[in-house]
């Protein structure tokens, strides 16, 4: 009796102090819910070569948290978290003046303020509450508000597509266009939506794409959608040759590579961790994700802009990836409000690189080169000012943790299968 009336005083005093406690050490210290992959994110053996999978994952099951809340504009949708918000990652990635507070999420509300021109985003089926999502997403971060002619969804074929029972690629597309948006608020965004996840249809879209972009002046295509390699993958790479438009696309959310990401004409976007101290939020150092996706492609042959820097035994003849990274590991993944989703409307806690694209899409433009190509963009991430006189200086080079089969790649001085050349820092050599 003496025993069990102890443990009842030890948890009723327990009890007490977790009711007490702060908001922000409630959160941080309890038990984080598990990683979810959605179904359109999961490849089955008859996909491979004939249709993409998304590269999205989110912390448990749902909505992290029911739309709208009580926190100041600019702050996170919910105080005493530590994930990511659009300042936060300006933040860790020098694209706004520097601060003391760690880049906390919760302290730190510059957003970047650049872009111009256009992006388009290019996802399958439709999101019916992009516009009103965007909007309500951009106006608890402070970003500026879409407009009818700054924001346009485009239906690839003409017909309006139907919803992915899934949810995922809707999730998807909330994801891209809000991080392309936070990161280059300024530019045109286009969401453009393929019929299906067909290979066939996604490449249709991407030609709509193209052509968009290229009429307006240039600017950067995402593409966070892919799938394995196949044979015939070569013969579709040309797709991503519109004038003027640089390609992004994903490595992959798995160990191993995939396509378009192995493209010789597309950025291949890998990811990262923000690694953050549990009880402060402060950026302890930026590593690899265990899970990112990278290394030498079975089909693609290697560019010239990685032969002539990487040796026979890194490339083994091949097209290697990712060229660069971000961050993409949920569990240091960023806000996403999607109010149609299948799981339920609400606040989602989303990574994957799917989240690295876009972000890299939307750094890219508002450093406002807008090159001819994504060879061009690639030989600047590459080769710096020692063929085409840039800066060097623009990347972090990610050395610690590691990925890929059997976590056998490990990051280090320069590029490495898991985070490429390293992820932004400013917007120089970009």
């Amino acid at each position: 009796m003496r025993i069990r009336m102890v443990l009842s005083i030890l948890f009723a005093v327990a009890l007490v102090l977790f009711i007490t406690q702060p908001a922000a050490a409630q959160v941080q210290t309890g038990r984080a819910p598990r990683v979810t992959i959605p179904a359109s994110s999961l490849e089955q053996s008859g996909d491979i070569g004939k249709r993409a999978h998304t590269n999205v994952q989110i912390v448990g099951e749902g909505p992290f948290k029911p739309a709208g809340g009580a926190s100041p504009e600019g702050s996170p949708p919910f105080p005493g978290y530590f994930y990511e918000t659009p300042a936060s990652l300006a933040c860790i990635y020098k694209l706004v003046a520097a601060t003391l507070e760690g880049c906390n999420p919760n302290l730190v509300t510059a957003n970047p303020s650049g872009g111009s021109r256009a992006i388009a985003i290019v996802d399958a089926f439709d999101d019916p509450n992009a516009v009103s999502d965007l909007t309500n997403f951009s106006a608890q971060f402070g970003l500026p508000l879409p407009t009818p002619t700054s924001f346009q969804v485009i239906y690839a074929t003409g017909t309006q597509p139907v919803q992915d029972p899934s949810g995922g690629w809707e999730i998807e597309e909330s994801l891209d266009i809000e991080y392309a948006h936070a990161m280059a608020p300024n530019a045109t965004l286009y969401l453009v939506e393929a019929a299906s996840n067909s290979f066939y249809d996604l490449l249709y879209a991407e030609l709509v794409a193209g052509a968009i972009v290229s009429a307006a002046g240039g600017g950067e295509i995402s593409n966070s959608w892919g799938g394995g390699e196949f044979p015939a993958e070569t013969l579709f790479d040309s797709v991503f040759l519109s004038p003027n438009v640089v390609f992004f696309a994903s490595s992959g959310d798995s160990p191993g590579t995939i396509w378009p990401s192995t493209s010789p004409n597309v950025v291949s976007v890998g990811g990262t961790s923000t690694n953050r101290n549990p009880l402060t939020g402060s950026l302890l150092y930026e590593g690899s994700w265990t899970d990112g996706g990278g290394g030498p492609s079975y089909v693609e042959p290697v560019p010239p802009y990685q032969s002539s820097l990487l040796g026979p035994s890194i490339t083994m003849g091949a097209r290697v990836t990712p060229d660069v990274s971000s961050d993409a590991n949920p569990i240091t993944g960023v806000w996403v409000l999607d109010t149609n989703a299948v799981p339920g409307p609400g606040w989602y806690i989303v990574g994957g690189t799917s989240a690295s694209s876009p972000t890299w899409a939307g750094i890219v433009n508002s450093a406002g080169h807008f090159y001819a190509s994504s060879a061009v963009e690639l030989s600047h991430i590459w080769i710096g000012d020692n063929v085409y006189g840039g800066d060097p200086i623009g990347l972090n080079d990610i050395k610690k943790d590691n990925c890929g089969p059997y976590g056998g790649y490990l990051t280090k001085t320069g590029y490495d299968f898991c985070t490429g050349n390293g992820s932004p820092n400013g917007y120089k050599n970009k």
